[in-house]
């Protein structure tokens, strides 16, 4: 019997990043100092009161061992695209306009070359978000970070202001039955499930190919640039349908990927979610079937609860705005499609491959 491939083996064990989470409880002894009043707590994050009827959003945000894919591939022009894009779709879950980001980047050693090609990447994604960058710093920190080579190991993060007014504050709530999950197409694996990947794709980490720019059948371009694709940036179209159309639930499919959907289940008793239309890229397939080449295995319940499988974001928003929000994405020249629905049951269901997953559990 293969043995089966997990997040956890790859280093990001779920149930003690969650049993870890719980000492952030204790910052709440902080609201007391909030000048305009507590914090209000939302599904995917908390907005702060500023003033009458308006909220400031903060979110930081880095892109973990995608770093070492960069590296990999010696193409750094991009991964900036990846920190803002993170950064600023998870402000979007709130409906919060990007009002300006910070970037900071902790290298082994900034020289010009690397510099030049971080600062890229982080204008193309703040041009998409159509936001500026109001300030950053790059530490050199050659004790603490090391790179494949020598010279060349870095971090990077972006954190993201925004304000959000209260009539436009994407609630979470009031989720009911038949209410359908439109999902925007992602451009394959994002910032997400990278420490398995690595582990399963590439001969440096153990993995399978030893040449990392090989070329596989499915795949428009070699397999570390396509594992290097930026994330999308989704803020725009978001906005701009919150505005326009009823959304009472925006979810960023990040880690945990389609169990995500569950901080929204406190928000709305007894509704529960099901996923019966996932549209997989090839690299999704590749990932696992390169596992079964090294005698391993990684389940499907694994690979939905890993990567985005195909969306890299969604809303939640009643049948009738389903063309509406539709034809939104569709103007910001994103794919988009009802890749679910909610229900009564109080579960998370994905109909996948022909088997019905529970994924919250």
């Amino acid at each position: 019997m293969s043995k089966e491939i997990t997040y956890a083996e790859s280093g990001v064990d779920r149930k003690l990043r969650a049993e870890s989470k719980k000492v952030l409880e204790n910052l709440k002894s902080l609201y007391r100092f909030a000048r305009y009043g507590e914090p209000i707590e939302l599904p995917y994050g908390k907005i702060c009161p500023f003033g009458k009827d308006l909220y400031i959003d903060g979110i930081i945000e880095g892109i973990g061992t995608k770093v070492l894919i960069a590296q990999l591939a010696e193409k750094y022009d991009t991964i900036g695209i990846d920190a803002v894009a993170m950064a600023v779709n998870d402000l979007a879950r709130q409906g919060s306009q990007t009002l300006f980001i910070l970037d900071n980047i902790d290298a082994e050693k900034s020289g010009p070359y690397l510099v030049n090609e971080w600062i890229k990447g982080i204008i193309k994604g703040a041009e998409q978000a159509k936001t500026i960058v109001l300030n950053g710093e790059i530490a050199d920190v050659p004790d603490l970070i090391k790179g494949i080579e020598n010279g060349k190991g870095f971090h990077m993060e972006v954190t993201a202001v925004g304000d959000v007014l209260k009539d436009e504050i994407i609630w979470g709530k009031g989720i009911k039955p038949n209410d359908v999950i439109i999902g925007a197409k992602s451009s394959g694996q994002h910032s997400n499930g990278t420490s398995m990947s690595r582990k399963v794709l590439f001969k440096e980490w153990g993995g399978y190919y030893e040449d990392p720019f090989v070329k596989l059948d499915g795949l428009d371009k070699e397999l570390v640039l396509e594992v290097l694709e930026p994330t999308l940036i989704y803020i725009n179209p978001v906005l701009e349908a919150n505005v326009e159309c009823e959304v009472k639930a925006a979810v960023h499919v990040t880690g945990d990927a389609y169990s995500k959907i569950d901080k929204l289940l406190p928000y709305n008793p007894g509704i529960g979610f099901t996923f019966d239309d996932i549209r997989p890229q090839p690299i999704f397939n590749i990932i696992q079937e390169t596992a079964e080449k090294m005698g391993r295995k990684i389940t499907d319940k694994e690979m939905l609860m890993t990567y985005n499988m195909g969306w890299g974001f969604g809303l939640v928003v009643p049948q009738s705005e389903k063309d509406r929000v539709l034809d939104i994405f569709e103007k910001h020249r994103m794919e988009a499609w009802q890749v679910g629905y909610a229900n009564d049951t109080g579960r998370i269901v994905a109909n996948y491959n022909g088997k019905k997953i529970l994924l919250d559990e």
